[in-house]
């Protein structure tokens, strides 16, 4: 806390508070995003599932073959 000049508290030396705001800032201005049309296959939510499914059954084989 050596570096802390005053009450306010306001420097920062490396300048990540600032960058931060810039950042924020930048994304207030930028138009607001429009809605992904939705793919007819499904997309990443598609391989999701399939995903999670897949675990449980290597899950459920894994826990097969400890318990026989």
């Amino acid at each position: 806390m050596a570096n802390n000049p005053g009450p306010e508290g306001n420097y920062d030396p490396a300048g990540s508070t600032q960058m931060f705001r810039a950042f924020v800032d930048e994304g207030a201005q930028s138009q607001p995003r429009q809605p992904a049309a939705t793919a007819s296959s499904g997309g990443p939510r598609f391989g999701l599932i399939i995903g999670v499914i897949v675990a449980v059954a290597v899950v459920a084989a894994v826990a097969w073959l400890a318990l026989a």
